[in-house]
């Protein structure tokens, strides 16, 4: 089917009261694992490549994946980058085949994070084929990659700013802070979403898509695993799966899941040389951790996303 844009997903997600699902991608293995689930459940995707992941995998090799994925899934599959934070990284994104890409000013102050959302849709949306750009108000919490943003310097996205924002710089769709996190942050109590503030969104951008980030789960039996095999992540908690299928029946078209995939990964891994402390075929570990990556993203796109036979 080949790369696209995330403009008619969106619609359609919007419209259907689902979200898609962006799962960050690092190597062929996850890539594979997320790519064979969606292809059981007749499912849209996006991929999602950070600054670190491209800078650790290399350009070329993740995009050859991708097509690869392509070839194998004939899938609707968008690329997209995340938390682009400079002008010349969305372009370099950009002129190298990405068809989404995301500029997150959210640090910035208003005007500026305006002007610079700007620049990149402007160029963005001058390509020959239309590449969707994504923005960003209100900071998360959490740790993730080159993100480090405390607790005290998190802010909810304030509904007042959203209208000038969208209508000043023409992006496609819209990340807000409602109360997810980056990382397997940990959370006082349970995390709890101001749905309030999503419902006072979309009452401003009546049928726009918006984005949540921070969106894992942080499933228990992967912490448990990865505690008992040698970890250290006591108190990890994430956004509950019911919580994330609300936003996803209401304007949230988009899902960013990162941390749970990581988790999986780990978890198997650890144990696997556990149990296994002889064996050093990196194929004999990877294949029950990509085994492991399946079978969470097939629940996601089933139960969390309601995106399944979408494609």
């Amino acid at each position: 089917m080949g790369l696209l844009n995330s403009v008619e997903m969106f619609k359609k997600a919007y419209d259907g009261g689902y979200a898609i699902g962006a799962f960050n991608v690092n190597n062929m293995e996850i890539i594979q694992g997320i790519t064979e689930a969606a292809k059981a459940e007749n499912a849209p995707l996006i991929l999602q490549v950070s600054a670190g992941a491209r800078k650790y995998a290399n350009h070329t090799y993740l995009m050859k994946l991708i097509e690869a994925a392509i070839i194998e899934t004939d899938l609707p599959i968008c690329v997209h980058l995340d938390h682009g934070d400079t002008f010349e990284l969305c372009k370099s994104c950009i002129d190298g085949g990405f068809t989404s890409v995301m500029i997150d000013g959210s640090h910035l102050a208003f005007k500026d994070n305006i002007a610079l959302t700007k620049q990149v849709v402007d160029y963005a949306h001058a390509q020959k084929e239309y590449i969707t750009v994504e923005g960003e108000l209100g900071r998360l919490a959490g740790v993730e990659d080159d993100i480090n943003v405390s607790a005290e310097d998190s802010s909810y996205t304030d509904p007042n700013d959203v209208e000038e924002f969208v209508k000043s710089t023409g992006v496609d769709s819209l990340a807000i802070a409602i109360g997810t996190s980056h990382g397997a942050y940990k959370f006082k109590g349970e995390a709890k979403l101001r749905f309030d503030i999503l419902e006072e969104v979309s009452k401003r951008l009546p049928g726009f898509p918006i984005v949540l980030h921070g969106a894992s789960s942080v499933i228990p039996e992967y912490v448990d695993d990865i505690n008992k095999y040698g970890g250290e992540m006591p108190g990890a908690k994430g956004v509950p799966e019911e919580m994330l299928r609300k936003a996803a029946s209401m304007a949230v078209c988009k899902i960013n899941i990162d941390s749970d995939i990581r988790l999986a990964v780990t978890a198997t891994i650890r144990k696997y040389f556990s149990e296994n402390p002889s064996h050093f075929d990196p194929r004999q570990y990877l294949k029950p951790a990509r085994d492991e990556i399946v079978k969470l993203v097939s629940n996601k796109l089933v139960n969390v996303l309601g995106c399944n036979n979408k494609a």
